[in-house]
């Protein structure tokens, strides 16, 4: 159910937006840049329009996120998620952080497993805070804007699902909500893909197999 568009064609300005990015030192945005600066290769006007809007707030109020800052630590258990993560998907841990960081924060505020919604964001996107679906699914955990604009931050701007932060709340607060309606977590993911009526629940089949990895990734490092 992941399939992107690619993006702005403007490689050049998109070299210049990095190290403009870097040198202001916003988190957001880099996190943005860092994860989707592979896929900036041809034509997708509105989120060339987005990237250029966010460089125009360069300063304090761009690395900010509609859902306030984050704590940088992880706990044990999802660093070495994390660094299984940027083995397998290819990403810089640096980038990782503030994702993993979040999804820890949000699902302990919905009694979620982290590990459950880093898995998504796996099957989901692989870490891309830029992808967007043929559907038009967005970001992270791909959510679907005119499902749930009623979860989103009143200031949130435009497009506000490509923020990391953002999406990844929205996204564990729709899977909380499915799971609770659905009254488990394999029914809940199967409806959060928008296929819960698959006798084979081959979605919730992923996201607990890449899970399961993630935990067999801690049990190895506890257990050297």
């Amino acid at each position: 159910m992941f399939d992107t568009f690619p993006l702005s064609p403007a490689l050049s300005r998109a070299t210049d937006f990095a190290l403009r990015l870097l040198r202001a030192g916003l988190l957001v945005a880099g996190v943005v840049f860092v994860i989707g600066a592979g896929h900036l290769v041809s034509g997708n006007q509105r989120l060339g329009e987005w990237l250029q809007e966010r460089l125009a707030l360069e300063g304090d109020d761009a690395g900010r996120s509609a859902s306030g800052q984050i704590a940088e630590s992880l706990t044990p258990r999802m660093q070495v998620a994390l660094d299984y993560a940027a083995r397998r998907y290819r990403v810089s841990a640096e980038a990782l952080q503030p994702i993993f960081a979040t999804a820890e924060e949000v699902a302990g505020e919905y009694r979620l497993d982290p590990l459950l919604v880093v898995a998504v964001i796996a099957i989901e996107s692989r870490f891309n805070p830029l992808a967007e679906s043929v559907m038009g699914a967005q970001g992270l955990m791909q959510v679907i804007p005119r499902f749930h604009m009623e979860k989103l931050p009143a200031d949130a701007g435009r497009l506000p699902l490509f923020d990391p932060q953002i999406n990844v709340r929205v996204g564990t607060q729709t899977l909380n909500e499915y799971i609770r309606a659905q009254g488990g977590v394999v029914a809940g993911l199967q409806k959060f893909a928008g296929a819960a009526d698959d006798p084979e629940q081959a979605y919730a089949s992923k996201v607990l197999a890449e899970k399961e990895r993630m935990e067999s990734a801690v049990r190895r490092r506890a257990g050297s």
